[in-house]
């Protein structure tokens, strides 16, 4: 299913294949008819990136010498809007009605959802991710095709740099045929020390291009997929049976941040605070039944083991973000709707966690391998990770949260399908190849109990 790729980067002369008659706007981007996904013509994936990775050391060292001194970066807020929406019918451009009326026919949605892709050592990792996910608009069964990708952050290594777009996303992606969405990672609004570059300025050019006509990016080279239309780095995308609400957690390692936190970040705003509350109190007051899933780059929970009976480690390299937890449960309790499920990145691995509060259990799932150095929960020498297994240290406020499953040495991706019922995800490994529709793990949740539950697959 790979499709044509090209090594060639596009000029002010260049046009987009199939439109001859199309002008170059000022900023040298190429205008298309209309939104564009994959390529017409199917070839090998490529054994090689077109622009090599520099080593990124010296930067990273600079970085170390910074550590307990790096803030996060102030985002940019959708000015007058307090919650920037985008319809899936309006990322289809003239065919999106059909679309969504063809959806809701079907009575059923399919999505995909993965994290961390972008690798820096060569192509073929995320590229067979890519070509797995691709594989599923093969299925003859249409209610089961896929209608768009939805990416968890970090889109491109390591910041966020414009000449990796080509390698990273749009080479990988070539034959994806849908709506690629996404919301950045920390390493999408990075900035290199003593760089002038400006943060998410390559991530915004490329994903949020609302109110512009469409186009491709000078990062897309001479491929087809046109930059995504969303409205900001944060935002709800609606669609039959599900809204996400996608947040941007800034560009620490650890924590994830998305407000001030009562000052601690004076440099931010509290503008994804009252998106959250906006958003979720419009779901109160139109009373929308479907599923209401989060989608933030920073996981709130990590996988710990007990070091004593007071105290546990995260196992990884990478922490929970509790303080952000915080935040996004005060909207949830502001205005009594609360998510029936939290997707994540980050965490270079496969982890899922059901969190039990005031009778929800509410799935939180990192899939945080979707092409980029996974990375083992455990070193040689230490014991395996047994699950199911509760994790006390992680539970505030009266509720609890269980480790249930995991993968630390495979790179995979979630499938997810929601009807008017039931929120069902899925996680396929790569490992398992394009042609295996079986999922390593799932887990299904009631839409009107918030309760764990069996699939219906009528």
């Amino acid at each position: 299913m790979a499709a044509k790729h090209s090594k060639r980067r596009p000029t002010a002369e260049s046009q987009p294949v199939g439109n001859p008659d199309v002008t170059v706007p000022p900023d040298k981007s190429l205008l298309t008819s209309g939104p564009r996904f994959a390529e017409p013509t199917s070839t090998p994936d490529p054994k090689k990136f077109s622009v090599k990775h520099g080593s990124d050391k010296e930067a990273y060292s600079l970085l170390d010498q910074m550590k307990g001194k790096l803030r996060p970066r102030p985002f940019p807020e959708v000015a007058g809007v307090d919650e920037p929406v985008l319809e899936l019918a309006n990322a289809y451009g003239p065919r999106g009605a059909t679309i969504v009326d063809q959806i809701k026919s079907a009575k059923q949605l399919v999505f995909h959802a993965l994290g961390d892709t972008g690798n820096t050592r060569g192509p073929r990792d995320q590229s067979l991710v890519a070509d797995k996910m691709t594989a599923d608009y093969d299925d003859t069964d249409p209610r089961q095709v896929p209608s768009f990708a939805y990416h968890l952050g970090d889109v491109v290594y390591s910041f966020g740099d414009s000449m990796y777009y080509y390698d990273q996303f749009y080479e990988p992606y070539r034959g994806y045929p849908a709506p690629i969405f996404a919301i950045p990672g920390n390493h999408d609004g990075m900035v290199a020390p003593n760089s002038d570059a400006e943060t998410l300025d390559a991530f915004r050019k490329n994903f949020c291009t609302a109110g512009e006509p469409p186009h491709r990016t000078l990062e897309a080279g001479e491929l087809s997929r046109t930059a995504q239309v969303q409205p900001g780095v944060y935002f709800t995308l609606e669609a039959p049976f599900v809204r996400i609400l996608g947040l941007y957690s800034n560009c620490l390692e650890d924590p994830g941040v998305i407000s001030t936190q009562g000052g601690t970040f004076s440099e931010l705003s509290d503008a994804q605070l009252v998106f959250l509350k906006t958003a979720l109190q419009r779901i109160k007051t139109e009373k929308f039944v479907g599923a209401v899933v989060f989608a933030v780059h920073h996981p709130p929970y990590v996988a710990q083991i007990a070091v004593t009976a007071r105290k546990s480690l995260n196992v990884g390299r990478h922490g929970g973000s509790p303080m952000m937890l915080a935040d996004i449960d005060a909207a949830c309790q502001a205005t009594g709707i609360w998510p029936h499920a939290v997707l994540s990145g980050h965490a270079h691995n496969y982890q899922r966690f059901t969190r039990i509060k005031q009778g929800r259990e509410t799935p939180f799932i990192v899939c945080g391998n979707g092409g980029h150095a996974h990375q083992s929960l455990t070193r040689s020498a230490s014991p395996t990770i047994r699950v199911p297994v509760d994790q006390p240290t992680l539970s505030s406020n009266g509720d609890s949260v269980t480790f249930e499953n995991y993968d630390d040495q495979d790179f995979g991706y979630l499938r997810v399908t929601v009807n008017a019922q039931q929120l069902r995800i899925e996680y396929h490994p790569m490992s398992d190849g394009a042609a295996a529709k079986t999922p390593d793990d799932h887990v299904t949740v009631d839409l009107a109990t918030y309760k764990i539950a069996y699939f219906r697959t009528s």
